[in-house]
């Protein structure tokens, strides 16, 4: 039949759990896996060989295995033993191969229930089940018995009418294959939206974390904003301070430069009558010399000695008065060096004052003030009116 036969598979292959799932019935297919020469029943305490073929419909893998199921089984997990199925030779063969696997009599059934094998691949789907026996000794209802022609006849009627079933049932199984197929498609289906859902779920669990996330840094920007917005009141509380303490300032300073132009004016006018002492000073000394000259004449006539005493005698009174002038005129000095010593301290408070105002002050772009000349007078020369009234010497 050009079918291969395989090495028989041992109980020592049994270590491992085979791969069960909790698919039902519905979702199996049966007919990729075909069971041959079953018994209708084995006898207990001898070993059992399980012959199947393999279809073109099934790609043999390492974790397929075949098991023993009692007949009403409804998941893969509910097997009573199992060994592992052998690998063909060629496992993409395209024609039919014949396996075999021996089940050990220790690992069997003790009782007289209904089982069946059960072909499973390595992801827990049956691929095939065959028809059920039991496990029990022979007796004489199971003896064959030669029958009359009559009643071989009602045999091959009835066997008409089961192989008629047979092939309804088989296009039942054909149309349930089909559907079969078609929920299966639809479980694909089904599976790859649960995938879908599932990447949703995490997508939206991602996003959640996400905009848990961008709340919780959107609460510490809110409270940055709020420091923020008290940082900037004070500020404003400071500029308004300081705007204060600048109009305050700026008073003060306008006040100080009144009084430095009062002052100032007070300046020229000491420094106007200072430079007027200095002219009368000056006219003072020029006629001094003329007297002094006219005494020198007088002293070459003898004939005005008498008169030269007398003028000797008022000269050294001039020469008195002329000394308390010379001591008033040092204390004009004195008192002149004072004003200019405040003059320089109202400059220098100007110029302090003016670092923390914009205003400008014109008035200290003015000359500084000179400076008496040597033996100016400052209140004038007490001996003017005595020289007017005095008769000059001829």
């Amino acid at each position: 039949m050009g079918a291969e036969l395989s090495k028989t598979s041992t109980m020592d292959e049994t270590a491992d759990e085979p791969p069960t799932s909790a698919v039902l019935l519905d979702n199996c297919h049966f007919s990729q896996v075909i069971f041959n020469n079953v018994e209708k029943f084995y006898v207990p305490g001898g070993d059992v060989t399980c012959y199947y073929t393999l279809t073109q419909n099934i790609i043999p893998r390492g974790k397929d295995w075949v098991g023993i199921f009692r007949v009403g089984w409804k998941t893969t997990r509910e097997y009573y033993t199992f060994m592992w199925a052998p690998l063909p030779d060629d496992v993409h063969s395209d024609t039919t191969v014949q396996q075999q696997i021996q089940f050990k009599a220790y690992y069997l059934p003790k009782d007289d229930e209904y089982y069946q094998f059960c072909y499973i691949d390595q992801d827990g789907v049956v691929r095939g089940a065959s028809v059920p026996f039991q496990f029990r000794a022979e007796t004489e209802d199971d003896i064959l018995v030669v029958t009359t022609q009559g009643e071989v006849e009602e045999i091959e009627l009835q066997n008409k009418n089961l192989h008629k079933e047979n092939e309804e049932l088989k296009a039942s199984c054909a149309s349930l294959q089909q559907q079969n197929i078609d929920l299966q498609e639809d479980l694909k289906k089904t599976q790859e939206l649960q995938n879908s859902l599932e990447s949703l779920r995490s997508n939206t669990e991602t996003l959640e974390l996400e905009l848990n996330a961008l709340k919780k840094e959107n609460k510490r920007l809110k409270e940055l904003d709020d420091c923020r917005e008290a940082e900037l009141h004070q500020l404003k509380e400071q500029i308004q301070n300081v705007t204060s303490d600048k109009e305050r300032l700026e008073t003060r300073l306008k006040t100080a430069l009144d009084h430095m132009d009062q002052l100032q004016s007070q300046v020229l006018n000491y420094e106007k009558e200072v430079e007027n002492l200095s002219h009368i000073d000056h006219d003072k000394t020029e006629q001094l010399e003329s007297l002094k000259e006219e005494n020198r004449q007088l002293r070459m006539t003898r004939t005005q000695q008498q008169q030269n005493r007398d003028l000797m005698k008022e000269l050294e009174e001039q020469k008195r008065l002329f000394q308390i002038l010379q001591a008033k005129k040092n204390e004009a000095d004195e008192e002149n060096q004072k004003l200019r010593k405040e003059n320089d301290g109202l400059l220098r408070h100007l110029s302090q004052a003016r670092e923390f105002s914009p205003f400008s002050v014109v008035s200290q772009a003015q000359a500084p003030i000179p400076a008496p000349e040597v033996g100016g007078l400052l209140f004038g020369n007490p001996y003017c009116a005595f020289y007017k009234e005095m008769p000059h010497v001829r």
